[in-house]
């Protein structure tokens, strides 16, 4: 690991505004009263690397709570840095596998997931990894409130047309869906916030797919 990795690694662990691992397991049912000290909605961003849309969400919703969810240390320091010197009380950040989000999320905990450019995990051999798959999104289902809603951004067309797949096998309700979000009517100021990956996207024309659906049915 390089020196730069290491040290964002050491000084994410001095942040008031990161959950490392097990830590975050005394937050679970709690995390609008105990961590953020208030009884406003808990909306999660997946797959979160820099925070580019935690952040900007919280920026947006200041009546809303946002936690974003990594594994990667050094790609959460950025947006739990950013917030930290810009003094935006209403983000926090969570390092775990999202594979243990039940052990962290009390069940109807969650008022919306977002789940922004993760890994699509294209082999058939890796399909337990993608996030949309019925494994996941059972869990989500669980700690989503009973109005909770799901969003999906990515460049990957395979992964976006898998993910509708899913879905549509579990006769869930979309909202609202397209394969080129900039291209659509559908933009707006929360979907136009960009993520490092999604710049890099858009600059070689790469169209963004999103849909947006509930469990409830």
């Amino acid at each position: 690991m390089g020196k730069d990795k290491l040290r964002k690694f050491a000084e994410v662990a001095t942040f008031e505004n990161v959950v490392q691992l097990d830590a975050g397991k005394e937050y679970k049912g709690q995390w609008a009263s105990k961590f953020f000290g208030n009884n406003m909605p808990v909306v999660l961003e997946l797959a979160c690397g820099k925070g580019e849309y935690t952040v900007n969400l919280a920026k947006m919703f200041p009546n809303k709570n946002f936690i974003g969810v990594d594994y990667k240390g050094n790609r959460i320091w950025r947006g739990a840095k950013t917030a930290l010197e810009e003094g935006i009380k209403n983000v926090g950040f969570l390092r775990i596998q999202i594979e243990t989000i039940l052990e962290h999320f009390a069940e109807n905990e969650i008022s919306e997931i977002w789940i922004t450019f993760p890994d699509p995990q294209p082999q058939e051999s890796r399909e337990k990894k993608r996030l949309t798959n019925p494994i996941f999104l059972e869990r989500y289902k669980l700690i989503l409130n009973q109005d909770g809603i799901m969003h999906l951004k990515t460049d990957n067309d395979g992964f976006y047309a898998y993910t509708l797949e899913q879905i549509d096998a579990l006769k869930l309700t979309k909202f609202k869906e397209t394969a080129d979000l900039y291209k659509s009517n559908l933009v707006d100021d929360v979907l136009s916030i960009k993520t490092y990956y999604e710049r890099k996207y858009l600059a070689v024309d790469k169209n963004i797919n999103y849909v947006q659906w509930t469990f409830k049915k």
